[in-house]
């Protein structure tokens, strides 16, 4: 728990902290609770077949996890964390009261689609459309300017002077914040879910709108006593301007046998000479003339001509790790089916008891749990048992964790594929193939099995990715891992959209549905998830192929030292809910493993 007293400044401190996570957690239970359970209102109030719905809600949950990115880098670089965070809630309060109108206004939606049916005779207009497409566009804008600097905010508000306190008191920030906004999710993902399911669109969307609202107020109510730090340079930046030297620089004859040759690098960098790795890079560095390229000051006069050696270290430290990342795309892929999910889930028997019944939507929160029991499992259970059977500490290395992850994930799509053809064979043998609408007697509780191992593959791969990056990139480097996994989750999002589209185009006629077909009893949902197995397999080759390529680890086998780990488990939590939207604090993360570092030392 967080005890630290009131500052004597007026500004900034605990108090400021208390809204800040207000606002994230809020804007989060709003924004899910109305994403969880939109294949069903696309397809219900807007006439939409299955396979259209879901590319819309994989563009959308790709602009979600890449908007972040855009939205840190013009806070950084132009305008600023708290003008960012305070366009970030105006705009998706606007996007949510929009999207709310459409339940109200019938001309928003198909005329012919009433509540709660599944059919629709009419296509919806293109008007309609660009509404919709309009409204999630603004939440898309609005979740990517609180999400990406609500948590750097927050670090703001607090005092470095002791640094050892500092980082104490930034561990349990980071902390309860993403507890919080995990439990947000879930709420979101349960609560929000049941409501739009029992009470209709009109309540269910309502509710996300007061949450919105609220959560605007939580944050500019403490306008007064934030913290505004003014923007800085980016090290998106950085990169730029080691491409463009580079570039600039490209009729330079490099000779790694020049002893001769000047690199600029920064004051009192252990780097002075950049590797050999990449070396058309190191051009950015080279310096032509001391006296042209150099100010009195040692600094270069002209920094998109010559950048420094830890620059273009840095961006062959990111060019490096991207063919490992790029592997974890396929694993999103497959947390990024929600939709279809959602559409078996509603067609199985889901009754607890014999009148409570599970939401379809809901299901996907056994993925969150699934992810959290691995992860607590992982670490404090399987670890130390293997370690006291081995007699001394025993860790899976990062790459077989991220292999490994990899693996089971291919596995577990392969399950689902078997669970889908078993949940269709029961509907032609209860004849209800040509009623997509009808429950049949088969539990939904079999999905379960499908959510256990991929709740497995992301314990596994998603805090091995995170580790990974987090080892293998500079110190300097922290805030682009942690935006790497976020982009790797927009676009699986893209690449799932593009997979549904193939398939839905390659196989589908007059004579034959498509696999991916609105009547879920018609279509051969388990071919699509054979093909997302099948893919993964592939992908898992390619893994063992670029690993052996990157070579050992240079964070060391073991990735990153335990006593840190717990902050990638509660990061861990947010991202494997396919919403890894929110930066961690550079400058937090570097001092603690500082901190540890030292404290091992001693």
């Amino acid at each position: 728990m967080i005890t630290e007293p009131l500052l004597s400044n007026p500004k900034g401190g605990i108090r400021a902290l208390f809204f800040i996570i207000a606002n994230e957690a809020l804007e989060r239970l709003a924004s899910f609770g109305l994403s969880t359970n939109m294949i069903m209102y696309l397809t219900r109030e807007y006439g939409m077949d299955a396979a259209s719905g879901a590319q819309i809600l994989f563009l959308y949950s790709a602009a979600g996890n890449f908007m972040p990115i855009i939205g840190a880098f013009l806070a950084d670089t132009y305008v600023g964390r708290y003008p960012m965070i305070g366009f970030g809630c105006i705009t998706s309060l606007l996007g949510m009261v929009l999207l709310w109108l459409t339940t109200i206004i019938p001309e928003a939606r198909v005329p012919s689609c009433a509540q709660f049916s599944n059919k629709c005779d009419n296509d919806a207009t293109t008007p309609q459309l660009l509404f919709l497409y309009f409204c999630l566009g603004l939440m898309s804008m609005g979740a990517g300017g609180i999400r990406s600097c609500s948590l750097a905010f927050g670090a703001d508000q607090l005092r470095k002077s002791d640094s050892l306190k500092y980082a104490g008191i930034l561990e349990s920030f980071f902390s309860w914040y993403y507890v919080i906004s995990s439990a947000s999710v879930f709420i979101s993902m349960t609560c929000l879910v049941y409501i739009q399911d029992a009470l209709g669109w009109k309540v269910g969307f309502g509710v996300p709108v007061v949450l919105m609202i609220l959560s605007t107020l939580s944050f500019f109510l403490a306008s007064p006593i934030y913290v505004k730090p003014k923007a800085k340079a980016n090290w998106l930046v950085g990169f730029a301007r080691v491409l463009v030297a580079s570039f600039r620089k490209r009729r330079i004859e490099l000779c790694s046998q020049n002893p001769d040759e000047l690199y600029h690098h920064r004051k009192g960098s252990a780097v002075v000479v950049p590797s050999e790795r990449i070396r058309f890079l190191n051009r950015a560095c080279v310096i032509k003339n001391p006296e042209e390229d150099l100010m009195p000051d040692g600094r270069a006069s002209d920094p998109w001509c010559l950048c420094t050696v830890d620059q273009v270290e840095e961006l062959k430290a990111l060019i490096t790790v991207i063919p490992i990342w790029s592997t974890g795309m396929l694993v999103s892929v497959n947390v990024c089916q929600n939709s279809f999910l959602l559409l078996q889930a509603s067609t199985m028997n889901r009754h607890i008891t014999s009148k409570f019944e599970i939401p379809a939507g809901s299901f996907y929160a056994f993925l969150l749990l699934s992810s959290t029991i691995w992860i607590a499992l992982y670490d404090r259970v399987i670890i130390p048992l293997a370690s006291k059977i081995r007699g001394k500490p025993t860790r899976l290395r990062l790459k077989q964790k991220i292999g490994l992850g990899i693996l089971v994930s291919a596995v577990s799509m392969a399950v689902l594929a078997i669970i889908e053809r078993v949940r269709r064979e029961t509907a032609i043998r209860e004849e209800i193939s040509d009623n997509p609408d009808a429950a049949m007697h088969m539990s939904a509780m079999w999905l379960l099995p499908f959510y256990f191992l991929l709740g497995f593959s992301e314990a596994m791969n998603g805090v091995g990715q995170n580790e990974f990056f987090y080892t293998e990139l500079p110190k300097s480097m922290s805030s682009v891992a942690s935006n790497l996994f976020s982009i790797g989750l927009s676009a699986a999002s893209l690449v799932a959209s593009f997979i549904v589209s193939v398939v839905r185009g390659f196989i589908s006629g007059e004579n034959q549905e498509s696999w991916v077909s609105s009547n879920i009893n018609k279509g051969h949902y388990d071919y699509y998830y054979w093909l997302l197995a099948t893919l993964g397999f592939a992908t898992f080759i390619y893994y063992l192929a670029c690993s052996k390529a990157y070579g050992p680890c240079k964070g060391g086998q073991g990735g990153i030292a335990g006593d840190v780990r717990e902050g990638f488990i509660v990061s861990a939590v947010r991202d494997f809910t396919s919403y890894g939207l929110c930066r961690k604090v550079e400058e937090g993360l570097d001092r603690r493993l500082i901190l540890n570092h030292d404290e091992r030392k001693e």
